[in-house]
């Protein structure tokens, strides 16, 4: 038997699609946290931010690359927790579902409508800011050195409520206690076998921290506008 036959045969096994999602699941969660780094430059001032894009743009080929190793590890991550989801539903007999959510977390069991709300939220930041399909004169917006003016359009963008509102909902679906990030680490660690009762409450701990810190960093800057504190 082949290598590639294991491979299939063991991605089929719901190990391997825990996996699967664990995987990207850790992948994606590196990248939360360094697009939070990259746009809490904002509070450096105009400069430092129109400066930290103008270097991703001019990253060129490699940042496209970045994007669809993204979009491939969103996809599979989504997909496959879908499937996951709906192999358990029928798979699992009426009563042990009901005595299972008694022991299951509220974090755990609203995971797929909070992972369905944060699936909304990218494809609206994605047309909101780096399409500008909504405003396309964001496109034009352009700082005193001919850089694209990050600044002014997140301001501009987030100085409509609703929109700050629908940001500020999707991080707390995203990192808050019973979001997708608190129980998605500690799931993490699960599935890739880094879990002991000795360790399992420091691990949940730390989720719950880095989950806090990513909705708080997030959130800052549609509030910081809303408020007056950047403009």
């Amino acid at each position: 038997m082949s290598s590639s036959t294991l491979n299939r045969g063991f991605l089929q096994t719901s190990v391997g699609k825990k996996s699967i999602v664990a995987i990207t699941g850790a992948l994606l969660l590196g990248f939360v946290v360094a697009h939070m780094l990259g746009n809490l430059q904002i509070f450096l001032g105009s400069d430092q931010i129109n400066s930290y894009a103008k270097t991703l743009q001019d990253l060129g080929g490699l940042l496209w690359v970045a994007r669809i190793g993204l979009l491939v590890a969103f996809v599979a991550h989504v997909g496959m927790a879908i499937k996951i989801t709906l192999e358990n539903k029928a798979a699992r007999p009426v009563a042990y579902a009901v005595d299972k959510v008694h022991h299951a977390t509220l974090a755990s069991r609203i995971m797929p409508y909070t992972g369905l709300v944060i699936l909304a939220f990218v494809i609206y930041h994605l047309l909101h800011f780096t399409l500008a399909s909504f405003n396309p004169e964001y496109k034009t917006l352009l700082d005193e050195q001919n850089r694209h003016d990050v600044y002014k359009m997140v301001i501009l963008g987030f100085s409509n409520p609703l929109s700050s509102l629908f940001y500020i909902l999707a991080q707390a679906c995203l990192a808050l206690p019973i979001g997708h990030l608190s129980h998605g680490i500690f799931s993490i660690f699960q599935t890739l076998g880094v879990n002991h009762p000795n360790i399992d409450a420091r691990i949940k701990l730390a989720s719950v921290s880095v989950a806090f810190i990513i909705f708080a960093g997030n959130s800052s800057i549609p509030v910081a506008v809303l408020l007056g504190l950047l403009k």
